[in-house]
Parts: C-alpha cells; structure tokens; sequence
C-alpha cells in the first residue's frame, strides 16, 4: 500500500517547511499538501527535494470555504474567480509533479439554488479534468460529512458516483473517497472501497467521531486496510487525521496496516 502524509493536518507542531523532512523520517516517501499556496512554488520544492519525498496531491484553491463560506467551485457568478484558481493551481501541480489534484465542491447555503449548484460545479470539474489531463493529472472530487461543514454540496458516496457515471470521463475524473468523512454519515466504507475501487483516485483515513488517528475512536482500521488491499485499488493512501499528540507519537496504526497487508498476501 503506498502511504502518504497529510502535512496541513500532520506534523503541524512544526513550522511547515520542516514538515516534510520529518515525515520523511517517519518513513513517508511522499506527501500531500490541501493548499500550498501560501508557501512560495520554490520553497515547496526545495523542502521536497531535501526530504527526498514527492507530493501526490494538492487542492484546487477554495476561497472562503475553510472560513464557513460557499467556496468557489460550485457558485453561479464565480466562474471567473474559479478559472483564475485553476490558474494558480495548475502551476503548482505541474511544478510539483503531482498524481492528482482534488476539488471541493463546498457549500450551497439556498437548498433551492442547490440544482444550479450542482450544474455549475459539474461544468467546472469537466473543465477542470479537460485542463489537467494533458499533464498526465487526475482530477478528483470529495464528498464531506455534513456535521463538520453544514450544506456541503456532496455529502454521499453515491452522490460521487453518481456525477461520474453521468460526466462520462472516468478515466480522467474520479472520486476522493475519506474513509473519515463517509463513516460519519453512516456508510459502510469497506463495502464502498471494495465495490467502487475502480472509480477512486485518491483515499484518505482518519478515526471517527473526533479525526484523530486510527486507534482513537471507533473503526475497524484492521478491515479497512484489508478492504484497500484487496479491492484492487492501486492510488495512494493518505493519512488525513489530526494527531491527538506529536505526530511521530500516533503512527502505532502502521504495525495495523502491516498486519493487515500480510494477511491479504
């Protein structure tokens, strides 16, 4: 299973440049960042280069979403403002060499308007999978518990295959499956995984209810590696979760994960 850290969640005890080297001692060979942008192009890819590491995934800028805000990607009259984050976005990715990029489709704050939320964000992502494709970059969307970000546009995993069935472009459009988010509304995320590998891009865990490690809560880490394992999928698995101590401190769950791949050979 290839294994990478998520350094806007992980290691955050440490400034973040210095994030990298420490996952890197940790033993991650690759990392991904939500968003980068904050951080010169050139100092990401230094701190990359001296831990020897890659990055695989980043996110589309978001604008207000991370502050309670609609986002971007999905809001009639910001098409411009999303277009211009794709901008930005693309010469990150491609300077960073990235597997996957993900967009968040956001709030829809107006249940009536949530159609023509939806037609929005749909046009974007096809634009968006149109755009990176080229670069050999995947594009992936994610659905988001609806307790931690009230009127998320995209709260099921149905809902995800659902708009990739009927977008037609499987092959450059595919799912971010969050084995924390989908476990919070309810879904068997075994089940999912196992069933729907093909259509997933990118996976990323944390423990429910609070996102802390795995061990820190109430699922079954065990079976869920194994699902991963055995479903076929061939991504990257990333490691979402806010540490509950030093980040070097919460990584018992990878002797789990270890467990559970032996047992699947």
């Amino acid at each position: 299973m290839k294994l990478t850290a998520n350094l806007s969640l992980m290691y955050t005890e440490r400034p973040f440049l210095k994030r990298f080297e420490a996952a890197r001692k940790d033993g991650f060979t690759a990392v991904e960042i939500q968003f980068p942008y904050d951080t010169p192009l050139a100092d990401v890819q230094r701190a990359l280069n001296d831990a020897g590491q890659r990055c695989v995934l980043i996110n589309v800028p978001a604008g207000d979403l991370m502050q309670g805000g609609e986002g971007l990607a999905a809001v009639p009259g910001k098409q411009a403002e999303y277009a211009a984050s794709l901008v930005e976005c693309l010469a990150y990715a491609r300077a960073l060499k990235v597997s996957c990029v993900n967009v968040l489709p956001g709030r829809c704050n107006d249940e009536n308007q949530k159609v023509f939320y939806l037609d929005t964000f749909k046009k974007n992502l096809v634009k968006t999978a149109e755009t990176l494709a080229p670069f050999g970059i995947t594009t992936t969307f994610e659905a988001i518990n609806t307790r931690d970000m009230p009127g998320f546009l995209i709260s099921s995993s149905q809902h995800m295959f659902d708009i990739i069935q009927e977008l037609g472009k499987p092959d450059i459009i595919k799912a971010q499956f969050d084995v924390y988010h989908m476990a919070l509304m309810g879904e068997d995320v075994c089940d999912v995984i196992t069933r729907n590998a093909d259509h997933i891009g990118h996976i990323q865990f944390a423990d429910t209810p609070d996102r802390g490690e795995p061990g820190t809560g109430n699922l079954d880490f065990h079976a869920i590696f194994q699902a991963i394992e055995t479903s076929g999928y061939k991504g990257w698995v990333g490691a979402e979760y806010k540490p509950t101590q030093l980040t070097s401190k919460t990584l018992g769950w990878k002797n789990e994960l270890a467990s559970a791949v032996a047992q699947c050979s």
